[in-house]
């Protein structure tokens, strides 16, 4: 897939912050901050922020093949899913809406579900970003 060099820059730029999402999820382990810390379930946020920073690089030079961008969807979209209902909590619960928590703890774990659930959005637009880029450069000749 060719791009242009302003584009490939927005795309070494996706690639770091999504670099940086995985090396956050290494931080999600830590019981005395998060509730029910998951090591798996950091373990595959990590990989997923890391796959997607390695698919904006690899978007530079050549195509994604399409079924790993629509399996990456369907996986953010899951992932919404899942944390939903703390983000429905936090919207519509008796306490006021909060991101800012210093703690996620077991008294109150809709924050990490709400941040979760936006981190999970912010990579199904990415992802769906690079699906519609392709698709539009196939459509192009390019």
């Amino acid at each position: 897939m060719k791009l242009s060099p302003v584009f490939a820059i927005g795309h070494f730029i996706a690639t770091l912050l999504f670099a940086v999402f995985a090396w956050a999820q290494v931080n999600d382990i830590d019981p005395a901050v998060y509730h029910k810390p998951s090591s798996l379930d950091a373990m595959l946020w990590f990989s997923f922020y890391l796959l997607i920073a390695v698919l904006f690089v690899v978007s530079v030079f050549r195509k994604v093949p399409p079924w790993i961008l629509i399996v990456s969807l369907v996986a953010c979209v899951i992932e919404m899913i899942m944390t939903g209902p703390g983000l429905i909590e936090n919207l519509f619960g008796e306490d006021d809406f909060t991101m800012t928590q210093v703690s996620m703890s077991a008294e109150d774990p809709r924050v990490e579900l709400t941040r979760e659930f936006f981190g999970a959005l912010i990579a199904f637009g990415a992802v769906l970003y690079l699906l519609l880029i392709q698709r539009k450069n196939e459509k192009a000749g390019g």
